[in-house]
């Protein structure tokens, strides 16, 4: 039997290098149709006291790769063969 992983993900404690608005937590989760999001959260405190965790999913970053440089023309170097 396969392991069913729809609807399921991870957080890892996130390394915020000194910025307070970066997420507490970082991870992603599969949906039921198998598509990858991130996840973040960051722990807040209510106006009562208690410690809750906020969440933000959005869809998967892929780094879009450059498109290929088109090469230079090749120069002319000897132009005694052109017919004019």
């Amino acid at each position: 039997m396969d392991y069913d992983n729809s609807n399921t993900g991870v957080l890892f404690k996130n390394n915020k290098e000194g910025n307070d608005k970066k997420p507490d937590y970082k991870g992603s989760f599969t949906d039921e149709n198998g598509k990858e999001w991130e996840l973040a959260a960051w722990i807040r405190e209510s106006k009562a006291g208690n410690k809750f965790m906020s969440l933000k999913a959005s869809e998967k970053w892929v780094k879009e790769e450059k498109p290929a440089e088109k090469a230079a023309p090749a120069a002319f170097d000897d132009l005694s063969d052109l017919p004019f």
